[in-house]
């Protein structure tokens, strides 16, 4: 596991929790790997999910820190979502 994927794990895990009941959602961190988050918690996967987000390593710790909005970083073209755009949303609020 890259040290980006780690730290995206641990981070996801301390705002998600337990897990997300609401759908599979996968980040996609380019040349890194994927962190999937489900009902059954938060992990290293890159196997499809309903809803899928990528973007590059600085925009995904941006957005994990808090630094950056998800929606601000989908409208600017640095986080790109294919899938269940709703389940993002759902999943923006919870990140904050």
């Amino acid at each position: 596991m890259s040290t980006i994927v780690d730290m995206a794990v641990t981070a996801l895990r301390e705002k998600i929790g337990d897990g997300f009941d609401d759908g599979s959602i996968k980040f996609v961190i380019e040349d890194e790997g994927a962190v999937r988050i489900d009902e059954s918690g938060v992990k290293e996967d890159d196997s499809d999910a309903d809803c899928t987000l990528i973007a590059d390593a600085d925009t995904f710790q941006d957005i994990l820190s808090g630094e950056l909005n998800p929606t601000s970083a989908f409208m600017g073209g640095k986080l790109k979502i294919e899938g269940d755009m709703g389940l993002a949303m759902k999943l923006g609020s919870v990140l904050g």
